[in-house]
């Protein structure tokens, strides 16, 4: 709207100055010629009784049909002979048909002549509905001589212009107004899908986003963009939030599950014990049990401490540890545990990392104790480190039976077991991955696994380099034992 009040006002201001300068331009060519022929006129020593003459040569020149057709060119603008004191004159009269009334009417209604001939200025005057341009010039004797020439065809030519200029601003701010409309319209779009978004979202559609507008302006455009990126970060933390509060709720009955069990237990032994219902030789079993159940829940307390510890993210104090030198410890003790197991090493030579000595220690040897549980004792595994540009690669590949890609996808969860039936002989609470990824990210690293079904489990860990690397690569196999 506020384009076409503005479009308005300039139209009638050009409108205005072009009305104003066309009748301007008319009436100045209309006054120049007026004085030109005035001048003429008042230069020539002419009294009345040689207009008088004139007149009478110009009346004598006919043609044979009678047709005054010199009277006619001689009298094609208004003349007018006005006496010293301003009446009109008989000089010529008569000699012009059917113009003497006009002549007349118009004498009556002009303002002093003897002034105007004085000022030499051209006056507008309105006699019997029409309009005319008039000057007077004073001849020698004191007669005045009154020229002019009508202004109806002016008048009707502005008014013509006038009405053109009317209906036109007319038309162009109709269709002003109807394009205007339009394109707010369409640049108000986006605006109507951003409510009805808004409005989605808040019934409770998360996934909601804003669409794009090809034919918004740059700024509902870059509007969009941001609240589509506002929405997609308020939907992952509601989304994060559900998850974490339902892996809470997943973790304290995992965690309540795990602790029941061996309480049951040691509370069990303890009251047949208190009631003296066991013999010697089944107190003696009796405490064995206990002292098994009780190391087991410390244990999975020490490991449900080390879990919480690396997810606060803790403030490391990076070193260079040499990671080849804590893999040979972590092969060594698996040996010594499994001498009839093969085990392959690919090494190369002293290949450093920072990090945590103790916690790179505790992913290696959460990751060797799994082959150890999970895969049949005399099945080989290939232990191997790869020194890259920027970081460095451990590599441990079983030949066990290997993951579903639901288990894998579930792998680093916590108190998730892909053999649960063993829990009970290995002790194991299913915290170990869950550790081992918690323990990679604190050192800004990653950790993923390559599995199926009877093609073994390959664990691939990323850990950031602290020198570059060596050229010397050594292969060894530990023998078993």
């Amino acid at each position: 709207m506020a384009n076409v009040t503005f479009l308005a006002i300039g139209l009638v201001m050009a409108g205005a100055a072009s009305l104003i300068g066309m009748y301007t331009m008319l009436i100045g060519e209309i006054d120049d010629s007026l004085k030109t022929s005035q001048k003429a006129l008042s230069s020539t020593p002419f009294t009345s009784g040689g207009l008088q003459q004139l007149c009478t040569m110009a009346g004598m020149l006919q043609t044979n049909d009678g047709n005054k057709v010199v009277a006619q060119a001689f009298d094609q603008d208004l003349f007018l002979v006005l006496d010293p004191q301003g009446r009109i004159s008989t000089v010529c009269e008569g000699n012009v048909a059917n113009l003497g009334q006009e002549r007349r009417s118009l004498a009556a209604a002009m303002p002093d002549p003897r002034s105007l001939a004085a000022s030499g200025d051209a006056a507008t005057v309105h006699s019997d509905g029409n309009y005319y341009r008039v000057m007077v010039s004073r001849l020698g004797d004191g007669t005045m001589v009154v020229k002019g020439m009508r202004l109806n065809g002016v008048r009707r030519a502005v008014g013509h212009l006038f009405i053109v200029e009317v209906i036109d601003s007319v038309v162009l701010l109709g269709l002003l107004a109807m394009g205007s409309l339009t394109a707010a319209r369409r640049r108000l779009q986006p605006l109507e899908d951003m409510v009805e978004t808004a409005s989605a979202i808040s019934e409770g559609d998360l996934s909601r986003r804003i669409a794009t507008a090809s034919h918004g302006s740059s700024e509902v455009e870059q509007l969009s963009a941001a609240l589509n990126a506002m929405l997609q970060q308020i939907e992952t933390a509601l989304t994060s939030s559900e998850r974490a509060t339902a892996q809470l709720r997943q973790f304290l009955a995992d965690a309540s599950h795990e602790l029941r069990t061996p309480l049951a237990s040691v509370r069990g032994y303890l009251q047949l014990y208190e009631k003296g219902m066991l013999d010697p030789d089944e107190k003696d079993r009796a405490l064995t049990r206990v002292s098994a159940e009780a190391l087991r829940m410390s244990r999975l307390v020490d490991e449900l401490l080390a879990l919480a510890r690396l997810e606060d993210r803790p403030a490391l104090a990076p070193r260079p540890v040499d990671l080849t030198q804590l893999v040979r410890d972590g092969v060594a003790d698996l040996a010594m545990q499994q001498p009839q197991r093969p085990i392959a090493l690919i090494l190369p030579g002293c290949v450093e990392v920072l990090g945590d000595e103790a916690q790179l220690r505790q992913i290696l040897g959460n990751l060797l104790s799994n082959v150890r549980v999970h895969t049949p004792a005399d099945s080989p595994v290939t232990v191997e480190v790869v020194r890259r540009d920027e970081d460095v690669l451990l590599r441990i590949t079983d030949s066990g039976p290997g993951l579903s890609p639901q288990d894998a996808a579930r792998a680093f969860d916590r108190f998730f077991r892909a053999d649960p039936d063993r829990a009970r002989d290995t002790g194991g609470a299913g915290l170990g991955m869950s550790i081992v990824q918690a323990a990679v990210d604190a050192h800004h690293g990653s950790v993923r696994l390559d599995t199926a079904p009877g093609t073994g489990l390959t664990v691939h860990v990323t850990l950031p380099s602290a020198r570059p690397a060596e050229l010397v690569v050594e292969s060894e196999a530990v023998p078993g034992r």
